[in-house]
């Protein structure tokens, strides 16, 4: 025996010549080899039969009325369900043209008539091994992927667990209530739903977006893990060097998550979280720190969260009413905020927690 019955064992090949003898000769011999022959007579037959049957291996003549070899595996090979399956062209010419042109089009080999019983088994038997080969390493692929993938969503889930416990402690050296993050997250949700549904963001509002921006929002201060916990309590009589030294929170979070930034998905996150991190405390008019960003030149993210950190403060520690906050923040609409965010804040604050 020439092959390996492992790889021919019921392997379904799909025979197609205009001519019926040739079909009868090796339908016998793919028989032989334990392989199931599935038998067509025309082009279309045949692309019939390849997509309903899924062969392992295709034998086709060139030679046929209507649609030809060649473009019998034109259509093959651009058809999703059926390019990978191996085509060898049969003939009764060996002209280097005809050969060269096949392999051009995709076909893997080229068998010449009339048929030596044993070549067309070696040949046959050969393609049947690769195409075990190929799919097995597929699948080897598909399973290492998987693997991978999985991994990957692991280590992103742990550094992720890892911000947010420094966010905590962040939050916690800062004095604030412990539903604070919480009221943020939830809040700067809402008002990115309500900003979506606005002309004037939508085309910067995504749904993937809106979720982001609920994971990323409590990282704002993160950066106030580098600051000294009595200064990020004291709350009046600051000097100079001491605004100095809280204002540099902003730029201690940045770094803190760009030094996580990786090529993966988690970047998204990343970026956004930098974006806040970064310059949630830069006004509308350009009077905030650390860069003196004024108007869109400020991420909206970072917009969301100022507004939103303000509100949560104001409702939260104190102690303010919703519709009293935002009497208070109106002042600031046009200075501190974005105007445009803060007529939307007031037409969904209802849902604000």
């Amino acid at each position: 025996m020439i092959y390996n019955g492992k790889d021919t064992a019921s392997a379904k090949i799909l025979i197609v010549d205009d001519v019926e003898i040739n079909r009868m000769v090796l339908e016998e011999i793919i028989k032989n080899m334990g392989c199931e022959p599935l038998l067509a007579e025309n082009g279309q037959q045949a692309l019939e039969l390849a997509q309903q049957s899924l062969p392992k291996l295709i034998l086709s003549d060139i030679s046929m009325p209507g649609m030809d070899g060649f473009e019998l595996c034109k259509s093959l090979k651009a058809n999703s369900k059926t390019k990978e399956i191996p085509i060898i062209f049969i003939s009764a010419f060996d002209e280097a043209e005809d050969i060269v042109k096949g392999l051009k089009l995709g076909g893997e080999d080229y068998i010449t008539k009339p048929f030596i019983t044993e070549v067309v088994q070696a040949r046959v038997a050969v393609h049947l091994h690769l195409y075990a080969v190929k799919h097995e390493l597929m699948e080897t692929n598909r399973k290492l992927q998987i693997s991978v993938d999985a991994q990957l969503r692991q280590m992103e889930e742990e550094k992720k667990n890892i911000l947010y416990a420094l966010a905590n402690i962040a939050a916690n050296n800062s004095g604030l209530e412990k539903s604070h993050i919480q009221r943020l997250r939830r809040n700067c949700r809402i008002l990115a739903q309500g900003m979506q549904l606005s002309p004037r963001f939508e085309d910067q509002i995504s749904d993937a977006y809106i979720d982001t921006i609920e994971l990323a929002a409590c990282l704002c201060d993160i950066g106030n893990i580098g600051i000294p916990k009595d200064l990020l309590r004291k709350e009046s009589g600051f000097t100079q060097e001491e605004t100095e030294i809280l204002h540099s929170h902003a730029d201690l979070g940045a770094r803190l998550l760009k030094d996580l930034y990786v090529n993966s998905d988690y970047n998204d996150f990343l970026s956004i979280s930098i974006d806040i991190s970064h310059y949630h405390h830069e006004n509308w008019d350009g009077s905030g720190y650390p860069e003196g960003l004024k108007g869109d030149q400020i991420p909206v993210a970072a917009q969301i969260v100022s507004i939103m950190e303000t509100y949560c403060v104001l409702t939260g520690e104190k102690k303010y009413g919703r519709e009293e906050a935002l009497e208070m923040m109106e002042k600031e609409a046009g200075i501190k905020f974005n105007p445009d965010i803060y007529k939307i804040c007031c037409r969904i604050s209802r849902q604000f927690c």
